[in-house]
């Protein structure tokens, strides 16, 4: 059966199947015209009992069968005696049953549901029921039809049923009046309404585009949209400038919204390197107490260790390491200080200091606690290390509260058990993050932060890294030597050129870095199909599944991540029978898939294979990498392989996967890979630039081949333009 035309459907609802209670997507049975129907669609105010008018089309599921499909959905209130005992009865009212529903019915007859609304107390009349008790019912039946209401209300102006369902869950009766006195409170955590949405709300209601309302919501919409940008805070100048573009009000009044703002510490707002700064508050609190914890970390008082040279020279002997004098420097600094950045680029040992770190303390009878940001990058420093590392989320035992925010259980009150803690890939770290580990680290523990300046800067707001070490507060070291060894890496070597902006010899017919000069998209992409496909797997002995990864600078066009995992899907995944295929939001998988898991998900189970019968755990990482084994699509349900890990996904928890083929190279960071294949050709300038290559560079840790344009690469180490971030941290750190 295709889809009919809208029609209405009008019956009482005789079961709840199932509600999701995050988006209100509701199934259940109908019963109209001595049938039952099988209604489907976001039904968030419909419960048991209820005569409802339904507006839809009638649709035929692939596995259920006929369903009517209700796009919109009108709550009837019962007339007549027999229905509203039918609908009391229903439980659908908390505190009436069955008995007290005939007991209420017999009692006032018709007029029922006006008692229940207009004057609940009068149920006291009733034996059995206490005044406390009629109030309660009452409460209830008014949560019944307040819900609707508000559906009703703010409906005309878009206002979705489950949107709907979550403004009366944040603020209850007092919906309505909070909506109607201001419009952009629709902009709330947890409510997931844009601005957009509720400025047109706001105008809509006649509101006056230059309202203080809506000057306050535009500045708090700029500030809050540039945190995805990486800022912090932003030039209060720039500030008035883009409100003034973007609500079309005379910078007098935006200036005037902004003093407000201020006054009333709505807004913070410091003078930092001349300009008048505008921080968000959480952001501004934030920084402050970075920079405050990290001072005072930073000048306590040096632990002295009067045999650290011999402490240096046993971990020489016991390892087989002669040490460099930078990274004896970095040793000690780390045990006698409680605070230390170690920062280097490829090939300077930051990984044989660290080791040496972790050892010693360790051998000083401390509790190390090692974490990275990424699953993936906690995943390295753990085989490098050769012990356990956590993402810092894990560390910190991430939990989400009732409006679905990020909260840690490790806090002030209940800090790391820790006595040292050491965090690679520190240049991933935001502001938030980095706040919330401090505000978990007990007074007296160490922490020692690992991270390469050059790499890129994290995806959320702030510059961490960059400020503590420009602030010269911290103590730092930093290797700049390149050991022998790694010299002979063409990727080492090739990785200090690019970062002192020298173009990297490209003519090499040996080792570990090749460049394949090519003369069209359409070459570059036939090329990378084929390195991955024929020439690269029987000479290196890796492939797309197994070693061999292909790094992108971005995802648009015929070199970006979509395209390229499409041609790389079809050669090496193509359709056939009986392979199970599934879309998730517009993109297609196969089982047989190498997919990546692109955000953080504690609630995804897994199970460990292994000899003892397996392991059973929670959580899978942003950036995990595995293949997707098997796919339900009856059921809705994927089966991921990590290593040795089973992962179980839903379709909803499978709208955070993303074919892996290739990604972009923010997605890699923090990881590593035996084989990169780099298609370059013709960049785009917002990705044409030197940090981003040297981040995919340094990726590859025994082979590294470039497909594409000499002049683009030449273009990406020439320009080192580091995308402005205004933060401010550093000054906060120098006052």
């Amino acid at each position: 059966m295709g889809e009919s035309a809208s029609q209405i459907l009008t019956g009482q609802v005789e079961r709840m199947v199932f509600r999701n209670e995050s988006n209100s997507w509701t199934v259940m049975e109908l019963a109209a015209a001595d049938m039952l129907h099988k209604v489907v669609g976001e039904l968030p105010v419909v419960n048991a009992g209820d005569m409802v008018k339904l507006t839809g089309q009638w649709v035929e599921h692939p596995s259920f069968g006929v369903q009517f499909r209700a796009d919109v959905c009108e709550v009837v209130p019962p007339a007549g005696s027999d229905a509203i005992l039918r609908y009391l009865s229903s439980g659908v009212i908390k505190g009436i049953g069955q008995a007290t529903a005939i007991r209420i019915v017999e009692k006032f007859g018709d007029d029922t549901l006006s008692i229940l609304e207009n004057e609940p107390h009068r149920l006291a009349e009733l034996k059995g029921i206490s005044a406390d008790k009629a109030n309660k019912i009452g409460e209830a039946y008014a949560a019944q039809f307040g819900l609707r209401e508000v559906m009703i209300t703010f409906a005309e102006y878009g206002l979705t049923p489950a949107e709907a369902a979550r403004c009366w869950k944040k603020w209850s009766s007092t919906t309505i009046s909070r909506i109607q006195t201001n419009p952009y409170v629709l902009c709330s955590t947890g409510l997931y309404i844009g601005f957009e949405r509720a400025d047109d709300i706001c105008l809509r209601m006649g509101r006056p585009a230059d309202s203080p309302e809506r000057l306050e919501a535009g500045i708090l919409y700029v500030l809050r949209h540039n945190l995805g940008n990486g800022h912090t805070c932003l030039p209060a100048v720039k500030l008035i400038q883009t409100v003034v573009s973007l609500l079309g009000a005379t910078a007098e009044k935006v200036t005037d919204a902004l003093e407000d703002a201020t006054r009333a510490f709505t807004l913070r707002e410091m003078e930092v390197d001349g300009m008048r700064m505008i921080f968000l508050n959480h952001m501004y609190r934030a920084e402050k107490f970075i920079a405050a914890r990290m001072a005072s970390m930073g000048e306590a008082p040096v632990r002295t260790q009067s045999d650290m040279t011999k402490m240096i020279d046993d971990a020489e002997q016991r390892l087989g390491i002669s040490y460099a004098e930078m990274q004896r420097e970095a040793i000690a600094m780390a045990v006698q200080r409680g605070v230390l950045i170690l920062t280097g680029g490829p090939g300077t040992g930051k990984t044989t200091t660290l080791d040496a770190i972790i050892a010693l303390l360790e051998g000083m009878g401390e509790d190390v606690a090692i974490a990275a940001p990424t699953g993936r990058a906690a995943k390295r420093i753990s085989e490098l290390t050769c012990r356990e590392a956590k993402t810092l989320h894990r560390l910190l035992e991430v939990q989400w509260d009732d409006e679905d925010t990020q909260v840690f259980a490790r806090d002030e009150k209940n800090p790391l058990d820790a006595d040292a803690v050491v965090v690679d890939e520190l240049s991933m770290v935001d502001v938030t993050l980095f706040e919330s580990l401090l505000r978990a680290l007990r007074p007296g523990c160490r922490l020692i932060m690992v991270g390469d300046v050059d790499q890129l800067p994290p995806v959320g707001p702030g510059s961490v890294l960059h400020s503590l070490i420009n602030s010269g507060k911290i103590p730092m070291v930093q290797l700049n030597e390149v050991f022998r060894q790694a010299l002979e890496s063409h990727i080492v070597t090739s990785a200090h050129c690019i970062v002192a902006g020298e173009i990297p010899e490209m003519n090499w017919r040996e080792g570990d870095f090749f460049f394949l000069p090519q003369n069209s998209e359409q070459d570059v992409v036939k090329t990378v199909l084929e390195l991955c496909s024929t020439r690269l797997p029987p000479r290196y002995g890796v492939t797309v599944y197994d070693g061999l990864q292909v790094l992108c600078p971005g995802r648009k066009g015929e070199l970006g991540v979509n395209n390229l995992n499409q041609c790389l899907q079809e050669r090496f995944n193509p359709a056939a029978d009986g392979k199970r295929e599934i879309t998730v939001e517009g993109r297609l998988f196969r089982a047989g898939d190498k997919v990546m898991q692109v955000k953080n998900n504690y609630d995804i189970g897994w199970t460990r294979e292994d000899s003892s019968g397996g392991e059973v755990g929670q959580g899978i990482f942003n950036g995990d990498i595995g293949i997707l084994e098997e796919i339900d699509a009856r059921e809705g349900t994927l089966c991921v392989r990590y290593d040795e890990r089973l992962a179980y996904y839903t379709r909803q928890d499978a709208k955070d996967l993303e074919l892996a083929y290739s990604i972009t190279i923010h997605k890699s960071q923090g990881s590593e890979f035996d084989a990169v294949v780099l298609p370059i050709y013709r960049t785009m300038p917002l990705l044409c630039y030197r940090n981003l290559l040297y981040t995919a560079v340094t990726r590859a840790k025994s082979l590294l081949i470039i497909v594409g344009s000499r002049r683009t690469v030449a273009e990406m180490v020439e320009n080192n333009r580091r995308v402005k971030r205004y933060t401010g941290l550093e000054a906060m750190m120098n006052e």
